[in-house]
């Protein structure tokens, strides 16, 4: 991907469009508040489609791409940012050939795991979908292949994630049994760094280092993305001329119990698309 020339006429309004299944995609938007805290954001929730990780890969791949098609159309971000690592293995490539905004996508921090690590022994904790795709093989044999990289896909992470933010209790176990499930393949005692390769999971990192223990380290996207999403507009003008918005694809009260969430991020206006 090229950077945008600064010099080209860009409408300092135009927002940046993060795009999520849930509201895991608010880690991503905590660390371009960063080092951007002048870009106005839209972040949308295809809350509608969660769970993205028990789909089929045609069904993700159409969803995204529809969906992403519609919101550049009516929205004119200047960039798109899918901030979700399912659809990012999944569609990023068929976004890319059809949407003329620069795309960033997410992908797990594999790389960054392996120059973590000093026993070797990763584990790698994503939906089902994202842990069999391919994209995960050719980052794992290009950046750790002389490590032991161990998956595990918890979807009741991502529920989990989305029960904290609305502020729901979340019984302890669920975590316990991710931990479990990564330590109880061969090599699982030595681990020692872990990867969240969903955007949900930084937001229960807290829960997830008192189920594992002392002594492991988390890594995930984040920071890369939002490093990469400043680099790709560097020069560019931002003007806020009204509040960030979070649009969701179906409403209800799971929705209206993240106003207080979704304000704290910055995301003081609600709506459906």
């Amino acid at each position: 991907m090229t950077q945008i020339d600064p010099h080209e006429t860009v409408d300092p309004t135009a927002p940046v469009l993060l795009f999520d299944s849930g509201v895991g995609g608010l880690s991503v938007l905590a660390k371009l508040r960063a080092i951007l805290p002048q870009a106005p954001v839209i972040y949308v929730a295809d809350n509608a489609g969660l769970p993205y990780g028990d789909k089929t890969e045609a069904q993700i791949a159409a969803r995204v791409s529809g969906l992403l098609g519609r919101l550049t159309e009516r929205l004119r971000p200047r960039l798109v940012c899918i901030a979700c690592n399912t659809a990012s293995t999944i569609a990023l490539a068929s976004v890319r050939e059809v949407l003329e905004v620069p795309i960033v996508g997410t992908v797990p921090a594999i790389k960054p795991a392996a120059a973590m690590t000093r026993t070797g022994v990763i584990g790698l904790l994503g939906t089902a979908a994202t842990i069999r795709q391919s994209y995960v093989d050719r980052l794992e044999a290009e950046f750790a292949a002389d490590k032991l990289l161990l998956r595990h896909g918890a979807p009741e992470l991502v529920a989990a994630a989305e029960a904290k933010l609305r502020g729901d209790p979340v019984d302890p176990a669920v975590y316990a049994r991710a931990a479990d499930a990564l330590r109880a393949q061969p090599g699982g005692d030595r681990i020692d760094t872990v990867v969240l390769a969903c955007t949900h999971f930084p937001l229960i990192e807290a829960e997830l280092r008192v189920a594992f223990g002392p002594g492991v380290a988390f890594v995930d996207g984040s920071d890369g993305i939002a490093r990469r999403i400043a680099f790709l507009t560097d020069g560019q003008p931002w003007h806020r001329n009204k509040p960030d918005l979070a649009l969701f694809t179906r409403g209800g009260i799971e929705v209206d119990r993240l106003d207080s969430v979704l304000a704290a991020h910055g995301l003081a206006e609600v709506a459906l698309f």
